[in-house]
């Protein structure tokens, strides 16, 4: 994995940055071998600590953030850890409850399923439309994904996925039916789920009747 260290008006230091490869790295040999990046950002907050953020990218569209501050650089970025490692023994927890024996398998499974999924584009908006309104409001990015796989799986691991995605929805396959599904995440913090109508069905009743 590639883990990048970088201090925002702060030295990180040998040592600092010694602690963190050691961290993050027996971290992901024990969850996710294959994951593909961490950064790491060392900061100064208030008061005369230290903030620490680290954006870990354990597959290529599953984004896992952690945040933390602290008296000393150490203490703020193990604190940031811990919040990551939670979320991954979240995860690896449920993937043992929905698959039962042979879970680790299975869970390795679904990491490595969607290691290359999406290939994204960013457009600005043209610099005569921009002179043109003053309000950068008007004239927002484009953001063009030229390419996407869709997983198939089940519902239970499709909200699993969005739990850990950097994402609000997510589209799906379901493993069960075939159909392409949609799971997405409720202002109120709960999870929907979008199945689509058998339109085919409902037509051959109607004709039948």
């Amino acid at each position: 994995m590639d883990i990048r260290i970088s201090g925002h008006q702060v030295d990180t230091g040998a040592a600092f940055s010694a602690h963190v490869r050691e961290r993050l790295g027996a971290m992901i040999e024990k969850y996710f071998p294959r994951a593909v990046s961490a950064h790491v950002t060392l900061g100064v907050a208030p008061y005369g600590q230290f903030s620490c953020d680290i954006v870990m990218h354990v597959m290529a569209d599953i984004i896992l953030k952690g945040g933390n501050r602290g008296e000393t650089a150490h203490l703020a970025f193990d604190g940031a850890a811990e919040r990551i490692d939670k979320q991954l023994r979240r995860y690896m927890r449920r993937l043992k409850d929905r698959h039962g024996p042979g879970a680790d398998r299975a869970a390795e499974r679904a990491v490595n399923a969607v290691l290359d999924n999406a290939d994204y584009k960013v457009f600005a908006a043209p610099e005569d439309a921009e002179a043109a309104n003053d309000d950068a409001g008007d004239h927002p990015l484009v953001i063009a994904e030229t390419r996407v796989d869709i997983p198939e799986t089940s519902v239970g691991d499709a909200v699993m996925m969005l739990d850990l995605r950097n994402t609000n929805a997510l589209l799906f396959v379901n493993s069960m039916s075939g159909d392409h599904n949609m799971v997405y995440r409720r202002e109120d913090g709960s999870i929907g789920w979008v199945e689509p109508r058998k339109a085919a069905a409902s037509q051959a009743v109607g004709s039948a009747a």
